[in-house]
């Protein structure tokens, strides 16, 4: 069955708020597939982040977004923590335009790496990162016993 929802001209990408957050929860299982990850984009990110995550809007509504920080803890490093876009942008550029975006934000606070990770068997998400240019490097256990995770970094 074809998504109903239709490519619709340009996309504004903008600041993430508050009012977001819902709107985020609405769309990110069904986004990742049916994977239950909406628990992962908490109120937090849209209260504490919201200058460092984007929301991607064009006709049709919400068309992606990005979850993002820099960590307090790597003065040097900026963090992405989520990412999806809907089905009938993918494939157009607009994962790597939000992603560059928070390259150019994180570029501004002076950070000069970015950080993010997958489980090693998102085969796409692995296959974008390298793509973008990070480098992947499997951490057994970095979730906790039995939680293996490909952790991505790349330098600005």
């Amino acid at each position: 069955m074809s998504d109903p929802v239709r490519r619709s001209g340009p996309v504004l990408i903008r600041a993430a708020t508050e009012a977001d957050h819902p709107r985020i929860l609405a769309v990110a299982d069904d986004w990742w597939g049916g994977r239950r990850v909406s628990w992962l984009a908490q109120r937090l990110f849209f209260e504490h982040f919201a200058d460092t995550s984007l929301v991607a809007e064009d006709d049709n509504g919400l068309a992606g977004f990005l979850i993002g920080f820099l960590s307090q803890s790597q003065p040097t490093e900026a963090y992405i923590h989520m990412v999806a876009t809907r089905s009938d942008r993918r494939r157009a550029g607009l994962g790597r335009e939000l992603y560059h975006r928070f390259f150019e934000l994180a570029r501004a606070a002076g950070r000069d790496t970015v950080t993010c990770i997958t489980a090693p068997v998102n085969e796409a998400s692995i296959a974008f990162h390298t793509a973008l240019g990070f480098s992947a490097e499997l951490h057994p256990d970095h979730a906790g016993p039995g939680a293996d995770k490909v952790v991505f970094s790349l330098k600005l």
